[in-house]
């Protein structure tokens, strides 16, 4: 597994996965405490951590099927947008694997019986995976396709 030791080296592999599939991606940052989503803790006009680093935040919006976008924290973690369904708190470094599973129609909607319900399973590096809670009425087509 790769280490991303930053919210720029994640965006550039998320770039570079983008590239690999033929898909599009944009991408706009957000820099410094009083800029990230932490600027009501930062404190007003500081734009410095206590250590001295500027905190870096990052959003990503990828093309084509299925919808995806990718928040990046400061904080080593991401949260990613499937269709609409929110998965938090995705380490920063799974978020690459985590969108090559989607696109290589490795994630699936898990169908419960009882008591009725979705979940989106996104397999991850070491036999781990992302389980995320689907409200049954927010099945997009893309889901709905990858039920099993």
């Amino acid at each position: 597994m790769d280490h991303y030791a930053s919210t720029e080296a994640a965006v550039t592999a998320l770039r570079n996965l983008a590239a690999e599939y033929g898909r599009a991606i944009e991408v706009s940052h957000d820099i410094g405490a009083d800029r990230t989503s932490r600027r009501t803790a930062a404190g007003v006009g500081v734009t410095t951590d206590p250590d001295g680093s500027l905190p870096h935040e990052a959003y990503a919006e990828l093309g084509g099927l299925p919808r995806v976008s990718v928040r990046f924290s400061p904080d080593d973690d991401a949260l990613i947008t499937v269709e609409d369904v929110e998965c938090p708190d995705v380490r920063r470094d799974d978020v690459p694997a985590f969108v090559r599973a989607l696109y290589d129609g490795l994630a699936h909607v898990k169908a419960r019986r009882f008591p009725p319900g979705h979940f989106l399973i996104v397999p991850l590096p070491g036999d781990r995976t992302h389980r995320e809670f689907l409200p049954l009425l927010s099945l997009s087509p893309w889901l709905s396709r990858s039920v099993r």
